[in-house]
């Protein structure tokens, strides 16, 4: 069956009235999120509709290439600082939303929920719905654009998505600190986090033992003295300036596995995660993003179970973005909360749209 490919967000209401299951697909980036029923291909529903410089705002349809849009921002010197994830493979701004993934820029600026302050969607009753404004100080009322990060389509398919945006740093120093051990490491991430340093960025690699930070900044000799001041700390040194580091990170190149797996996380936990990953042997490929407050787990399918086991012990969550997996993206244990229930019963009755 042909995937349904509408150009405007009528006609996805016309889709979504027409078919009694739908699941919304942009860029196929993260393909293990992709539910049942007919596919909306959202690909020609692309386009930057509004961008005041000024105001540092930006509208653009959902099925629009994030790429696209860091590309005309950064004409006017201007960028997203949640760092969308997969951008150079073709995430599109719907996808990022609905998947709730925001890359190693989201430690100091926070992630993209807090920039999305605008949307347009289509409910499971095939109505237009808007929430929020394209200009912050009109994002009022309930706040849905906020808690359609990370829905992934399961409240409604979105069809124009409104951010802000921050003036992009014209200056930036990277840092690897290499560390003895997982315990030493989470130690500095701690006391990097709470410095008065204000790390722009700040990961955590457990198979070479080694912190990755970053400083931006108007001016070149005020972060090259904090860098000086980190390596006073610790031995450090400094990365090259062609950001080849951070761009791995944004597109997840490093993970060679069959599965890929988001892992929300409590700085505390991650030398019990950083163990057994070491324990895996190699088997199981992991990064530890935001200050120790996201992992990622990149695995083969022999691993799965183990993965299944280890998070699911520990009480922790984790959703598979890559991979094929006919029980569902969701790993270990998982709550589903009241209030995500009713908004679903409320935005779609009829259940066209992905189970919660």
């Amino acid at each position: 069956m042909m995937a349904v490919s509408p150009v405007s967000a009528e006609e996805v209401a016309e889709a979504v009235k027409s078919h009694p299951r739908v699941s919304a697909v942009g860029g196929r980036t993260k393909s293990a999120l992709v539910g049942q029923g007919e596919e909306l291909e959202l690909s020609r529903l692309s386009g930057i509709t509004a961008y005041e410089a000024s105001d540092y705002t930006v509208t653009a349809k959902a099925g629009t290439p994030a790429e696209e849009v860091a590309q005309v921002l950064a004409e006017k010197g201007q960028y997203m600082p949640f760092d969308p994830l997969f951008s150079k493979a073709g995430a599109t701004l719907g996808g990022t939303v609905a998947s709730g993934t925001s890359g190693p820029g989201r430690f100091r600026y926070g992630g993209l929920r807090d920039f999305l302050i605008g949307l347009q969607f289509v409910d499971g009753k095939g109505k237009l719905v808007r929430s929020g404004g394209r200009v912050v100080k009109n994002a009022a009322g309930f706040d849905l654009p906020k808690f359609m990060v990370g829905s992934m389509g399961r409240f409604g398919i979105m069809t124009e998505l409104t951010f802000k945006v921050f003036p992009r740093p014209s200056e930036s120093i990277s840092l690897k600190i290499m560390c003895p051990d997982h315990e030493t490491a989470v130690k500095r991430l701690g006391e990097i986090s709470l410095s008065r340093w204000e790390a722009d960025t700040l990961d955590y690699d457990p198979a070479e033992k080694v912190i990755c930070l970053r400083f931006d900044g108007p001016e070149q000799q005020a972060i090259s003295e904090i860098c000086e001041e980190v390596k006073g700390c610790w031995s450090g040194e400094v990365m090259p300036a062609d950001d080849i580091e951070w761009s791995i990170q944004r597109e997840v190149s490093w993970a060679e596995g069959m599965f890929l797996a988001k892992v929300p996380i409590a700085l505390s936990r991650v030398i019990f995660l950083a163990d057994w990953v070491d324990d895996c042997g190699g088997m199981v490929g992991c990064r530890v993003s935001s200050g120790g407050n996201v992992a990622w787990l990149s695995f083969g399918e022999k691993e799965l179970v183990a993965v299944e086991e280890f998070l699911r012990e520990k009480a922790m969550t984790g959703l598979i973005l890559r991979g094929a997996r006919p029980d569902g993206p969701w790993l270990g244990q998982r709550k589903v909360d009241t209030v995500s229930g009713l908004v679903k019963e409320a935005l779609d009755p009829d259940g066209r749209f992905p189970e919660i």
